[in-house]
């Protein structure tokens, strides 16, 4: 409760004004910022997250403090601060996203404000849509990418990353693989960097190799081979996790040719093989043996010199495909009524292969400055399961297949120094069919965004942006009955695609020599409201009937033996619900004054069904962390502490959970430029915490070590 009314405190305009100097990650003066994709990531020492280069939010580079948007950046830096090795470590400290995920599946689900599953977060990886889904009692659409593959995130929360695809409703998650730009200086010519790292409570083991190679300036090359073994954990009360062990082994290669001044075209293929046993998401069901393959593919070509401001073209094509290949294990009650058998198989893939055009022109007309972009992307989903594993599989994630495409305008306009706006219009389109059922439908979204600097470091926004997701596959065509308690989910193909209509506000706050020369400080904070209609949701339909209380028996048995189906059930189904209501505050800024640095960041979301009342299960508890640090023996040496704060979610219909605390300590020490350590211990106090959503209790004491050596050739 304490935390709940306190975030509520900081939404006033004197409180965030109080609270914006003091979140995000450790960070250098904006002197020494280096970073963003063409920008070197080898640099020494901390970066400014918040001075970092992204291209999320409306295709055009700018700083992430300049972005009139709520978006976020994570930096190769942070992640190797601590020691990150789940997608959720990574995310931790990013204001309005969480990760639901299960310690039984390397397999993670991004949430931003409120909204998660079957694409309403668009999840990219080098710019390639991850759209596999598997439905089940976990998260309804899931990705899988190791943190030692990440060079960078860039988040952009809210349905105002309309450049970047159909469906993100929720905000955009796009992480950029490792370049060699991660580990090579400009003036550096190939080189090798080797990382080994190890830890406690099932932390395990990793080995992380990486070799890259300018040959002149024609072309370069870069190769990643990663190896990670993780064992089971213990919670906090020391309870082992049965099957939260995995086994990873990835690769990574990139190339960029520059065949001419200002055109680069570049290639990619990233490969992952996860190996781990689980009984699904609650882990009482039949026990599965997976072997899951996720890999994504890329070819692009880039147009980009200062001299010729109106053509700035950017083209990129890509397939991905995730596969999970199970074999029986050994069968539930239920699974063995229906005959099956250890070793027969279930396999769940999604094929999607893709486009993304788009230029740039910048140039002046009567004293307005703009950058007009405009472009056109597709996707094509192919979703098929094989189930030869008692068919609850096929039912619950039917085969099918679905295309996206449209098309899009935006014109950043600067008016005066002080004045500028931001106008784009999408078109987007759908198509699915599959089991012989079929739908379709279309809309254009309009977005609009004012900034206004009233003082130098200071910049107010507005914005109104619409946002458009079309129905998956499952929520489609799903059709068949639970294993137990047993009841009927139908298909619904007269679903309705789901808009949303988001009013937000905000301030970016940047000042250098606050407090002492040399020091900085950024702040972002944003308060938005957003009202998705024909909201999807399974609901209860048709009449109350009752079902046996005994796993497996067939459900004719009632017909003789009343007594033994006693479970009132009704069937369910996907609907469109009227009205979805998601509001809610962030901040995110940091104060730095070289020998250390101070962060806050900071949630509070409410999300209810405008129809019931009731709140939406998907909505996150209130949060609130901070991360303090030193910088010691002239900068080599970095150590600090991580305080995490969560609200109790008990207003959730299923699965409330008490809010907790964790702190977490990191150190890094770089010995010269070419050796470092790096060590964080997660869950100092040995907290027993279950995250919100999550079906399995999270780790308790874990200790992690980290040692990096580079070799390089100028």
């Amino acid at each position: 409760m304490f935390l709940r009314e306190g975030l509520r405190a900081s939404t006033s305009p004197l409180a965030l004004l109080v609270l914006v100097p003091l979140a995000g990650a450790p960070f250098t003066s904006a002197a020494k910022a280096q970073s963003g994709p063409s920008a070197p990531a080898a640099v020494e020492g901390d970066v400014l997250e918040l001075d970092t280069i992204t291209v999320t939010s409306g295709k055009t580079e700018d700083k992430v403090i300049n972005d009139l948007a709520g978006s976020s950046v994570v930096t190769r830096r942070q992640i190797d601060l601590f020691q990150s090795s789940r997608i959720s470590d990574v995310l931790q400290g990013v204001p309005g996203v969480a990760v639901q995920e299960t310690g039984t599946d390397p397999g993670q689900a991004v949430n931003i404000r409120g909204l998660q599953d079957f694409g309403r977060v668009n999840v990219l990886v080098d710019g390639a849509r991850q759209d596999y889904q598997v439905s089940g009692h976990g998260a309804n659409g899931t990705f899988y990418l190791d943190p030692e593959l990440i060079g960078q995130v860039d988040v952009v929360r809210g349905p105002v990353s309309t450049v970047y695809g159909s469906g993100a409703i929720g905000g955009v998650v796009s992480f950029r693989t490792r370049t060699i730009d991660d580990i090579l200086k400009p003036d550096e010519r190939y080189g090798a960097v080797q990382k080994f790292g190890a830890g406690t409570n099932g932390a395990g083991f990793l080995t992380n190799s990486m070799v890259g190679a300018r040959i002149g300036t024609a072309a370069d090359v870069f190769g990643q081979f990663l190896y990670r073994n993780t064992g089971n954990y213990r919670d906090g009360n020391g309870d082992t996790i049965r099957d939260s062990d995995s086994e990873l082994t990835s690769g990574l290669f990139k190339f960029n040719l520059y065949p001419a001044d200002g055109h680069t075209v570049s290639g990619s293929a990233l490969l992952q093989n996860y190996d781990f046993a689980n009984n699904g998401d609650t882990g009482t069901g039949t026990r599965f043996r997976n072997d899951v393959t996720a890999n994504t593919f890329t070819l692009g070509y880039r147009f980009s010199r200062p001299d010729i401001q109106w053509f700035d073209l950017n083209v990129k094509a890509y397939y991905t495909t995730t596969e999970d290949r199970k074999r029986v294990v050994t069968p539930s009650r239920t699974y063995g009524s229906l005959g099956v058998k250890p070793g027969d198989p279930l396999n769940y893939s999604m094929d999607t292969a893709g486009f993304d055009i788009s230029n740039t022109a910048r140039f002046e007309t009567f004293g307005l400055g703009h950058a007009l972009t405009f472009g056109i992307d597709g996707a094509q989903d192919q979703g098929k399961t094989d189930d030869r594993a008692g068919g609850y599989g096929s039912a619950f994630t039917p085969s099918g297949e679905r295309r996206l495409f449209g098309g899009f305008i935006q014109d950043e306009v600067r008016v005066t120094p002080w004045l500028r706006a931001i106008g784009a219009l999408r078109f987007d389109g759908y198509d699915l069919n599959g089991g012989g059922i079929g739908s379709d439908g279309s809309r254009v979204s309009p977005k609009i965004t004012v900034g206004v600097a009233p003082v130098q470091g200071i910049e107010f926004y507005g914005t109104y942006a619409e946002g458009y997701r079309a129905p998956s596959i499952t929520e489609t065509l799903i059709q068949g009955a639970h294993p137990y308690p047993v009841f009927n989910i139908l298909p619904n193909p007269s679903l309705r695609p789901e808009v949303a209509h988001n009013l937000e506000g905000g301030v970016n706050v940047q000042y250098d020599n606050v407090l002492r020369d040399g020091d900085s400080f950024r702040a972002k904070a944003s308060v938005f409201h957003n009202e998705i209609d024909d909201y999807i949701d399974t609901v209860a339909v048709g009449p109350v009937y009752n079902v046996p209380v005994v796993p497996g028996m067939p459900v004719f048995v009632c017909n003789f033996v009343p007594t033994l189906c006693a479970i009132p059930m009704r069937d369910q189904q996907y609907q469109n619900i009227a009205k979805a209501r998601l509001q809610g505050a962030e901040l995110e800024a940091a104060y730095d004054w070289g020998g250390g640095f101070v962060s806050l960041a900071g949630t509070i979301i409410d999300g209810r069904n405008e129809v019931t009342g009731d709140p939406l299960n998907s909505v996150l508890p209130n949060r609130i962390s901070t991360t303090v640090g030193l910088r010691l023996f002239d900068d080599k040496l970095t150590v600090g502490t991580r305080l995490t704060f969560l609200d109790d979610a008990q207003l959730a219909v299923t699965n409330p959970t008490k809010g907790y605390g964790l702190v977490d300590l990191f150190a890094s020490y770089r010995y010269d430029e070419n050796i470092s350590g790096d060590v964080s211990i997660q869950n100092v106090f040995d907290r027993q915490y279950t995250q919100y959503l999550n079906s399995n209790a999270s780790p308790g004491l874990t200790a992690k070590f980290g040692l990096t050596v580079k070799f390089a050739s100028r």
